[in-house]
């Protein structure tokens, strides 16, 4: 304790001004700079209501600029992401998929894709989270053909033991036909579908 005292007393007594000590003493409790936190703004306090109905004035008219776009069928042709048997595809209408392993629709069944994930045209675009309101896109399509794989051959050697297997293998295919894709309903600005509460697989 003494030893502090005197390296002190040894420090004042070299320092001719006491004040610049006890200044250059204090800690600045931030990493930034002295001279940045003197010349600090006041903080202007941000309106949150205001940005939010700025943004939503904004969504209401592309949703606008959307519904006449389709109105007038200025948009094109449209595409959509469909989820089918664990698989994302994108298609237009008259594109041919290929479904594979087993799928209960026969030949020339008509279905309806329920679940998109997203859809669009030239100058718009409608993304899911994680799949667009249901009734929102219809996407139509028709089972063209079921047919099995190529033969897939599994071949098992052993080198010294005898063992030797040969398995064939074809797995079952689906052909559909996308036959189109059209926006039901027009698009609203507030995200709620009419028939939120159904639930897809």
């Amino acid at each position: 304790m003494s030893f502090l005292a005197q390296t002190m007393r040894q420090m004042l007594r070299h320092v001719p001004n006491r004040s610049l000590l006890t200044a250059g003493a204090m800690r600045p409790l931030s990493i930034s700079p002295v001279i940045g936190q003197q010349n600090k703004p006041a903080t202007e306090s941000v309106d949150l209501s205001a940005i939010a109905k700025d943004q939503q004035k904004e969504c209401l008219s592309i949703c606008e600029r959307i519904n006449r776009q389709v109105q007038k069928s200025e948009q094109g042709r449209l595409f959509a992401v469909v989820h089918l048997c664990g698989k994302q595809f994108k298609v237009t209408p008259g594109d041919i998929i290929l479904v594979e392993g087993y799928w209960p629709p026969t030949i020339g069944d008509e279905i309806s894709l329920d679940k998109v994930l997203l859809a669009g045209a030239r100058d718009f675009t409608l993304v899911g989270r994680p799949i667009l309101e249901p009734g929102l896109i219809l996407v139509k399509a028709t089972v063209v053909e079921k047919t099995l794989s190529h033969t897939k051959t599994h071949f098992r050697k052993k080198r010294r033991k005898q063992y030797m297997r040969i398995n064939f293998q074809r797995s079952p295919h689906t052909m559909v036909r996308i036959n189109s894709i059209e926006l039901a309903r027009p698009v609203d600005g507030n995200g709620e579908g009419e028939s939120s509460s159904r639930r897809l697989f």
